[in-house]
């Protein structure tokens, strides 16, 4: 059974930095797209970036780029998510995903396997 557990979610204020990791457990993700997604109440999922399974190709939602990172550690089945100068705007829960695929996509229904979701609270 595939499982995705996020962890270091929180409340920062605003510039502040948070680090979001995933741990994937059940088979093996090194040949898989994994991503993170974020969603608001009210408002659908939104793309924020995505890693190829090497960890070469990377994709990012145009609003964090130069802000956050993405990276993987395929050995322990884990993909990070370093958030730095966050914003009010980027106060979402946030979801890590994998793709029983290589290639990387922006759209949540691409994505096969889902985390429970960690809160991200920026504050003014």
């Amino acid at each position: 059974q595939v499982q995705l557990v996020e962890s270091g979610g929180g409340l920062v204020q605003a510039g502040g930095s948070l680090r979001l990791s995933c741990e994937a457990s059940g088979r093996t993700f090194s040949t898989s797209a994994m991503g993170w997604f974020r969603q608001v109440p009210g408002k659908e999922r939104e793309f924020v970036s995505a890693i190829s399974p090497s960890g070469v190709n990377t994709r990012y939602a145009d609003s964090v780029k130069g802000r956050f990172t993405i990276s993987r550690d395929n050995a322990k089945n884990t993909v990070v998510l370093q958030m730095n100068s966050l914003k009010p705007e980027d106060t979402a829960v946030y979801y890590c995903a994998v793709r029983n695929a290589a290639v990387l996509f922006t759209f949540p229904s691409q994505y096969h396997y889902w985390g429970q979701g960690t809160q991200v609270t920026v504050s003014s």
